[in-house]
């Protein structure tokens, strides 16, 4: 059974840095068809897909967090990071990683989730 853990979130002031780490069991990082996503879902508003990394495909971002979010990838430890700089009060949410579609489809209807860590950005 693949479990995923994610860490690392809390409250930074806006123009902050965090690092989400999501830690994988279950599964093999060296797996070439293996990508992870990052989503993240706010108050009141349906989750969206932030960013992923695929063995197969590279790294997708969405275009609001591009230039300020970095993904990555440890396959020793199976984990991903997500490296969020720059950060803005709406960004706040709970982040989320999930097992990918090899080609990060960051719109398709993932089913499978950790339990979240909250980013709270002020201003």
């Amino acid at each position: 059974e693949v479990q995923l853990v994610e860490s690392g979130g809390g409250l930074v002031q806006a123009g902050g840095s965090l690092r989400l780490s999501c830690a994988a069991s279950g599964l093999t990082f060296d797996d070439y068809a293996i990508a992870i996503g990052w989503f993240r879902q706010a108050p009141g508003k349906e989750r969206e897909g932030v960013s992923c990394i695929s063995n197969s495909h590279g790294r997708t971002y969405v275009d609001s967090v591009k230039g300020r979010f970095t993904i990555s990838s440890d396959n020793a430890k199976n984990t991903a990071y997500l490296q969020m700089n720059s950060l803005k009060p709406e960004d706040t949410a709970v982040y989320y990683c999930t097992v990918a579609t090899p080609d990060c489809d960051l719109t398709y209807e993932y089913n499978h989730w950790g339990q979240g860590t909250q980013v709270t950005v002020s201003s």
